[in-house]
């Protein structure tokens, strides 16, 4: 009885799980831990995801240039020399050479067309404005989610190896207890069978952490990307507002499908405009200079001036007006096609706006569920201490046996594990409500950052 009291007494379950995880994570502590903003910075610059929404939306203010174009004036220029042989039946043979220059230009004084074109391409910038800002909150949530996995596989592995040291310490205790007559055989069976699930589960939880890390790594683009921890203690901030109609009204104003697919609305209203245009009067201005300059192979001067020698200029300008009159019913099934459009992105609005009003809810409430959770849980964790000292105390007062004490370790290292877990799925979960709403921002990083340890 003394030796199961002596090793009892040596290891308390805090320090088996405080020396469990410092042997788990000895070799990683003298890498340096990085924050979420670090690691955020440096993924914005190698995800290629997000690298190629930002190349698209770049891209976006060219095309928008191109479509102004059309409201601005267009210039050519054209140089065409041309040689010739002339032989009359009577007359002197002779050869020429005539090189033509022109500058044309050319103006759309009214084009209605031209004008819905320029005003959906302004709104494309807009479109794009919006796609980056979805990258980047996917990004934000991609991210976070990556960081806190591999959180919670480190301590589901620091819990994993703190409950099989117990195990092991209660097993040498129960052979002990067994070779001195003090305990039976089922004690020691039952306590191995407990440390070999205790070792499958350790291999499980080092191999998740494995693959958590490898998906942090890809993500930023790094090796062997080393975490900061939450600090301690933690203190998680709560959702503001309280209710779930604020964020459910401010999803329908902010956030980036809504814009996406309002915008897409109006493009779908001006591709109709321009369609109709097309039926009616356009008004263009041209002009042009024209120089010409003919050389002959005539050495008198006067029959060579006779036969067209000499430099000629002129210029011209001009307005065209155009009116359609039949165009095969083309145009007019153009206009139906378009109003089906419209009507199409009517509906991807409606949509839209149901999807994200459905999205926050479920964020919300679900934000709401965890909260409750973690609350729960650090309530579970001091009951979970005090139902291990009293089993302990049992333990060695006869009235309970090994099998109680193991099923109180376990009991406190997974409430550990689980309470750990449920407050990174509220920092996670409280992005991912952010992003439903359409709030989320590279500044939620930095809130978030500063629940790390320094």
């Amino acid at each position: 009885m003394s030796d199961r009291r002596a090793i009892q007494s040596r290891f308390t379950p805090l320090n088996r799980l405080g020396l469990a995880l410092l042997l788990a994570f000895g070799s990683a502590a003298g890498a340096q831990a990085q924050s979420l903003q670090e690691l955020y910075d440096a993924a914005r610059g190698f995800d290629a995801s997000y690298l190629s929404a930002r190349a698209q939306a770049d891209s976006a203010q060219y095309k928008a240039a191109q479509a102004e174009a059309l409201a601005r004036p267009t210039l050519g220029v054209g140089v065409g020399p041309s040689a010739q042989r002339t032989e009359p039946i009577n007359g002197v043979n002779y050869n020429s050479l005539v090189v033509q220059g022109s500058l044309q230009g050319k103006y759309a004084l009214y084009n209605p067309a031209n004008a819905r074109t320029i005003e959906q391409a302004k709104r494309g910038l807009s479109v794009a404005a919006a796609e980056l800002e979805s990258a980047e909150q996917d990004l934000i949530v991609r991210m976070a989610q990556a960081y806190f996995d591999v959180l919670a596989a480190k301590d589901a592995l620091g819990t994993a190896k703190a409950s099989k040291a117990a195990i092991a310490e209660q097993l040498a205790s129960a052979k002990r207890n067994f070779e001195v007559g003090t305990a039976t055989i089922t004690d020691t069976r039952e306590t191995q069978a407990r440390y070999d699930l205790a070792t499958a589960t350790e291999l499980a939880a080092d191999n998740d952490l494995r693959v958590k890390g490898v998906t942090l790594d890809q993500l930023v683009g790094r090796v062997g990307v080393v975490p900061k921890p939450l600090a301690v203690p933690v203190a998680l901030p709560a959702v503001m507002p309280v209710n779930v109609e604020p964020w459910v009204s401010q999803a329908d104003e902010l956030h980036p499908a809504i814009r996406k697919a309002k915008l897409g609305l109006e493009v779908a209203t001006l591709e109709t405009a321009k369609a109709r245009a097309v039926d009616g009067v356009t008004v263009d201005m041209s002009g042009a200079i024209n120089v010409q300059n003919s050389n002959n192979s005539l050495k008198d001067a006067t029959a060579a001036r006779a036969f067209g020698e000499g430099t000629t200029r002129s210029a011209n300008v001009g307005l065209s007006i155009n009116y359609p009159l039949y165009s095969g019913g083309a145009n007019q099934n153009r206009i139906k096609e378009t109003l089906a459009l419209e009507e199409k992105s009517r509906n991807d609005l409606d949509f839209a706006r149901r999807s994200v009003s459905e999205g926050t809810k479920r964020a919300f409430f679900g934000v709401q569920s965890l909260s409750a959770q973690v609350k729960a849980y650090e309530a579970a964790e001091s009951s979970s201490k005090l139902a291990l000292e009293a089993t302990q105390l049992g333990y060695k007062v006869g009235v309970r046996v090994n099998l109680d004490v193991l099923n109180a370790q376990f009991q406190l290292f997974t409430t550990q594990r689980d309470l750990a877990k449920a407050r990174y799925d509220v920092i996670v979960n409280g992005l991912k409500l952010r992003q439903a709403s359409g709030q989320l921002s590279a500044a939620d990083i930095s809130s978030v950052n500063q629940l790390l340890a320094k």
